[in-house]
């Protein structure tokens, strides 16, 4: 299905946030991909209000960005609680794009590395020298193998024909191959921290 944000958000940002959060709350294997920014499950409040004001201001839709911030912290909850399962791959330059303030970015870029501890997160970063047998794609989620929602500039896509799905989980998996993890991932974090001073 095919939706444009304009009609999904005309009356704001955070209707669409909490309409999502039994979606999330059902979800037990998540795969994400972004390419652009920080995954909403990982953001700070501070970030979220940085990235939502921008979105507000470039769509011209209602200002409810404290509302939406809200709802997509509550939408969270499941990175620690429940029966989840989080396998998350960003570029390297979501961690060097400046969403905010240096501040802002420093809280987001510690968060992150924060995030990673948890049991049930694995988090890798696609470094800028990472051999590319498959482009960098769109922002992508995958939900337990039946639906994937991707983001377009100007659309909302959500995926559920079968071959469909099966080629963004393939995706994933290609991505991942040339991601790193633990300690070189959160190298590749601090190295972005440092660079905001």
């Amino acid at each position: 299905m095919y939706v444009q944000w304009r009609r999904v958000q005309r009356t704001g940002l955070s209707r669409a946030h909490a309409a999502s959060i039994p979606l999330y709350e059902e979800t037990q294997h998540f795969r994400v991909y972004c390419s652009n920014v920080v995954p909403g499950l990982f953001q700070t409040p501070e970030y979220a209000t940085a990235l939502l004001s921008s979105i507000v201001a470039f769509r011209g839709t209602p200002n409810d960005v404290a509302d939406a911030v809200a709802a997509r912290m509550a939408r969270s909850h499941v990175i620690r609680e429940g029966d989840h399962r989080f396998a998350v791959l960003v570029e390297e330059s979501v961690l060097r794009y400046r969403v905010g303030d240096p501040e802002v970015m420093a809280g987001q870029l510690g968060h992150l590395i924060a995030v990673m501890a948890l049991p049930a997160v694995s988090l890798g970063v696609i470094p800028f020298t990472a051999r590319r047998d498959i482009w960098p794609l769109e922002t992508f989620s995958v939900f337990d193998d039946r639906r994937v929602h991707i983001e377009l500039l100007s659309a909302a896509v959500t995926v559920t024909e079968p071959g469909e799905v099966s080629q963004y989980v393939d995706g994933f998996s290609e991505l991942a191959a040339i991601a790193v993890h633990g300690a070189a991932a959160r190298s590749l974090i601090t190295a972005a921290i440092d660079a905001l001073k």
